[in-house]
């Protein structure tokens, strides 16, 4: 792993987003969920609308997260080679592509470079299947984790305003033209993205 993922008692938090997620928790400029404790505040404390959309966006991005870390996570190799279905993509596939997908949000969204373009001739480019050599079990699961670290770190940074400004593939003449072309679109695409693939994987033998 290129980076190591932040650690709170010892457990890896990379998928602590709470703190941005929960209506009760305000964060203040540079301090995120992530890095220290949720400041909360009085229940009839009211979030803006944009605020709760965000909330509810990002806790279906984190729900969906959840669901697919634990579901793949939970399968040792020989379960991971299989189709989820005859002549369907193999686990190692879905789980490869999830990752490239959301390794290329890292630039879109401003958070850095891509850590694993490669995975995108054996997981975006190429059909399962129809290509030699895939990175191996350890690879995937490695970047998986890696990548939506980094995703919920730069998550936790942005604020309800960051959502709304353009995202990287897309010009300032442009953005103007088409102002949903912003952060908070590409959350709800990849989140659909997301939640369709994990819904193939329901066909899989149990």
């Amino acid at each position: 792993m290129h980076e190591h993922c932040s650690r709170t008692n010892g457990k890896e938090n990379w998928m602590n987003l709470n703190g941005v997620m929960n209506p009760e928790v305000v964060l203040m400029p540079g301090l995120t969920a992530e890095f220290a404790d949720p400041i909360k505040t009085q229940k009839e404390t009211l979030m803006t609308n944009e605020e709760l959309f965000l909330a509810v966006a990002l806790n279906g991005w984190k729900g969906n997260i959840e669901r697919a870390d634990k579901m793949f996570s939970g399968l040792n190799e020989e379960e991971l080679l299989k189709e989820v279905a005859p002549g369907k993509n193999r686990m190692i596939y879905l789980w490869g592509h999830l990752t490239a997908v959301h390794d290329a949000m890292l630039p879109l969204l401003g958070f850095g470079r891509r850590r694993y373009p490669e995975f995108d001739v054996a997981f975006i480019s190429n059909p399962d299947k129809k290509q030699g050599e895939i990175p191996p079990v350890e690879s995937v699961r490695k970047a998986w984790r890696e990548v939506n670290g980094k995703l919920f770190e730069g998550f936790a940074g942005l604020s309800t305003t960051d959502w709304l400004n353009k995202h990287a593939a897309v010009s300032e003449e442009d953005f103007l033209k088409e102002p949903l072309r912003n952060r908070f679109a590409i959350l709800l695409s990849r989140t659909n993205h997301l939640a369709y693939h994990l819904g193939q994987t329901a066909l899989r033998p149990k």
